[in-house]
C-alpha cells in the first residue's frame, strides 16, 4: 500500500474514533448522563416528557383576555373595571369538589387523627363543613341540614358549608395523597403503605422533596420498602459501579414524577377558564364577545336537540328557583348533581350556576393591572422552611401542632404532622431585592403604609384605607371560648386582608351573577349554602399540549 494512502487511512481511523456521541452526554461538559444508575451527572433525567394531567383535572391553555368586562352593572359598584390580563397554562377541576370527594378527606382525617386523642381532637372538627348553613328562621330546611353532606343521594352534589380556609386545606391534602400514590406506584415505598399510616408517620410532598428521611416519621420499612428502592440500595452498595455512592434512594424534583400542588385557582384563572374563549377564536382572529360560559346572550339553549333547556342552575325570579315542574324546569331547586348541564368549550362544567366558588385572591375593589398584568393574584404570603443552626429541618409532630383560633372561636391546625415548619421570609431573602420586600403581600399597594390616606391636611397620622370590624376570639387554658364582637360605630368597610373573592352565580342567585366577570367577597373563615370550590394546578413546561396546525 502506498505510504500516502496508509497515512490517510490512519488519519481517517483516528478521526472516526474521536467522534463524540452526545446523545447520552451533557451538552455542557460532554460527561455521561447515566441517570439514576450513577455516573458523573447521576440523577439527572435528560429526556423530558409532558406533565401528566392529575385526577379530575382539565387542561386550560393560557392566553390573553379582558378580565372584568361585563355587559351589565346595575349595582354600580365598578369593582370589575375591564383590564387586559395574561394567564399561563394551567389545569382546573372538571367540576366542583363533590360531597363524596370531601367525605373521603374527612374519613382519612378521622382514621389518621382519631378525635379521641387529645393532640388530634380539633383536626377533624376543623375540616367538617358547617351543615347549619342550610337553616333559615323562616324556612323548613332541616332535611338538608341532616342529609345533604352524607346521604348517598347527594354524593355527587357540590360540597357547601366550606370556608375558604377549609378549601385550601383540602387542596393541600389532595396534593399529598395524589403524590403519595405516585411514589408507591413507582415502587419506592412499601406496597399499600398509604393505607396504614398514623398521625406520626405521614407523607408530605414538600417534606419528601426537601428532607425525605423525615417522611413517614423516618420509617425505613416504608421509605425503602419498595422494589425499586431496594434495587437502588443494592446498587449503591456496589463498590465497583461508577458513581454508585452518589445514588439517591428517593425521588427528587428533577425526576419530574410528582405533580405540582393542587390549589385554589386565582381569580384571573377562574374567570379565564369560565369564559372558554375558544368558541370566539378562529386561528388568529377574534369574533364577538361572550357574556356566559356558553355562546349566546340567553340562559336557555338554542340548539335544536335541546332548544329551550336551561343551561345553568340559578334563581329565575322571586320565589322561582327552578321553574314550573316539567319540561321547562331546570331540574334543580337547590344545588344540582355536578355535570347536569353542558360543559363550556373547554370541557369544564358548572362555571355558572349551581354553586359560587372560592378563588385564591384577597378582595380589593380594583385590579392593580398597572403594576402587573401577568398571572395576576393578590394574596401572596411567602414563607420558608424553618431550619436549625446545624441545617436540619424542623418538622411538625403530633406534640407540636399549633392551632389558630378563628374569629368564630373555632380552632384550626396551622400545619399537620409530617410537614416542615414554615416561617415568614426575612431579610436574608428580601435584602436589596427589586421584586418583593416583605413576606405578607396581601396589602401590597392598596392599604399598606405607602398607600394610606391622611385624616386631614394638618394631620400627620395616617388613617388606614380599610378599617373593617375586628372580631376576636380566644380559648383559655380550661378550653372555654371567649368571643369579643366589634361594636365600633366608626367602621366604614368590610374589606380587610381576610376577605376572599368568590366567583360565579349559584342556585340562590339571579341571572345577573352568572357572568364570569362578576365578583363578590366574604370573610375567609365563613361558609354558606351557596359557595363551594374546585381545585387548580399549575402547568409546568410547554404552554400547549398539542402542536399548532397550519390553517390550510
Amino acid at each position: 500500500m502506498p505510504r500516502i494512502l496508509l497515512v490517510f487511512c490512519i488519519i481517517l481511523s483516528v478521526s472516526c474514533s474521536n467522534k463524540r456521541d452526545y446523545k447520552n452526554s451533557s451538552r455542557a461538559t460532554g460527561w455521561k448522563m447515566i441517570g439514576r444508575t450513577g455516573g458523573s451527572a447521576s440523577n439527572y433525567n435528560k429526556t423530558t416528557k409532558e406533565q401528566e394531567t392529575g385526577p379530575g383535572l382539565v387542561f386550560v391553555e393560557g392566553g390573553t383576555y379582558t378580565m372584568g368586562r361585563v355587559q351589565d352593572n346595575p349595582l354600580g359598584e365598578w369593582d370589575n373595571t375591564p383590564t387586559q390580563q395574561h394567564v399561563m397554562s394551567f389545569y382546573i377541576d372538571e367540576s366542583e369538589v363533590t360531597n363524596i370527594m370531601y367525605l373521603e378527606y374527612l374519613d382519612w382525617l378521622k382514621r389518621v387523627f382519631p378525635p379521641e386523642i387529645d393532640n388530634y381532637k380539633y383536626i377533624l372538627t376543623s375540616a367538617i363543613p358547617d351543615t347549619l348553613v342550610w337553616r333559615n328562621p323562616l324556612g323548613f330546611n332541616e332535611s338538608m341540614v341532616k342529609n345533604y353532606l352524607r346521604h348517598p343521594a347527594f354524593s355527587e352534589y357540590p360540597v357547601v358549608g366550606v370556608s375558604w380556609v377549609q378549601a385550601v386545606n383540602f387542596c393541600e391534602w389532595r396534593t399529598d395523597r395524589v403524590n403519595e400514590k405516585i411514589l408507591e406506584e413507582m415502587n419506592f415505598t412499601a406496597r399499600n403503605a398509604r393505607y396504614n399510616v398514623t398521625g406520626d408517620k405521614l407523607f408530605s410532598t414538600h417534606t419528601y422533596l426537601q428532607a425525605p428521611t423525615l417522611t413517614y416519621g423516618g420509617s425505613d420499612s416504608i421509605l425503602s420498602g419498595g422494589k425499586r428502592a431496594s434495587k437502588l440500595l443494592k446498587y449503591r452498595n456496589d463498590s465497583t459501579a461508577i458513581g454508585a455512592k452518589n445514588i439517591s434512594l428517593y425521588l427528587q424534583q428533577k425526576d419530574g414524577a410528582f405533580l405540582p400542588a393542587y390549589r385554589l385557582p386565582t381569580e384571573a384563572e377562574w374567570e379565564y377558564a369560565a369564559l372558554g374563549l375558544t368558541s370566539i377564536r378562529e386561528y388568529n382572529t377574534h369574533k364577538g364577545r361572550k357574556k356566559y360560559p356558553w355562546d349566546g346572550q340567553y340562559t336557555r339553549s338554542g340548539k335544536r336537540q335541546m332548544r329551550g333547556d336551561q343551561l345553568a342552575n340559578f334563581k329565575n325570579s322571586k320565589g322561582d328557583y327552578g321553574g314550573i315542574a316539567g319540561w321547562s324546569d331546570d331540574n334543580a331547586d337547590i344545588t344540582a348533581q355536578v355535570k347536569s348541564y353542558p360543559p363550556n368549550d373547554l370541557g369544564i362544567y358548572d362555571m355558572a350556576g349551581n354553586v359560587a366558588e372560592w378563588v385564591a385572591d384577597v378582595y380589593r375593589p380594583l385590579i392593580a393591572d398597572e403594576y402587573n398584568d401577568f398571572n395576576y393574584h393578590r394574596g401572596n404570603i411567602y414563607t420558608k422552611d424553618s431550619r436549625n443552626p446545624d441545617g436540619s429541618f424542623n418538622v411538625v409532630t403530633p406534640n407540636t401542632i399549633i392551632y389558630d383560633t378563628l374569629q368564630t372561636g373555632k380552632l384550626i391546625p396551622r400545619q399537620l404532622p409530617g410537614e416542615l415548619v414554615q416561617i415568614p421570609v426575612d431579610e436574608n431573602e428580601t435584602y436589596l431585592r427589586t421584586n418583593f420586600s416583605t413576606s405578607d403581600n396581601r396589602n401590597y399597594i392598596d392599604g399598606d403604609l405607602s398607600s394610606r390616606r391622611y385624616g386631614n391636611k394638618d394631620s400627620q397620622e395616617a388613617r388606614p384605607m380599610y378599617n373593617a370590624p375586628v372580631h376576636t376570639a380566644r380559648i383559655d387554658s380550661a378550653g372555654k371560648v371567649h368571643r369579643q364582637y366589634d361594636k365600633s360605630s366608626h367602621r366604614t368597610t368590610l374589606i380587610n386582608n381576610e376577605v376572599r373573592v368568590f366567583k360565579g352565580g349559584s342556585w340562590r342567585d339571579r341571572e345577573y351573577w352568572l357572568d364570569p366577570a362578576q365578583r363578590r367577597f366574604m370573610p375567609q373563615y365563613l361558609a354558606t349554602d351557596y359557595i363551594g370550590f374546585r381545585c387548580a394546578m399549575s402547568r409546568v413546561g410547554a404552554k400547549a399540549i398539542a402542536k399548532k396546525k397550519p390553517r390550510n
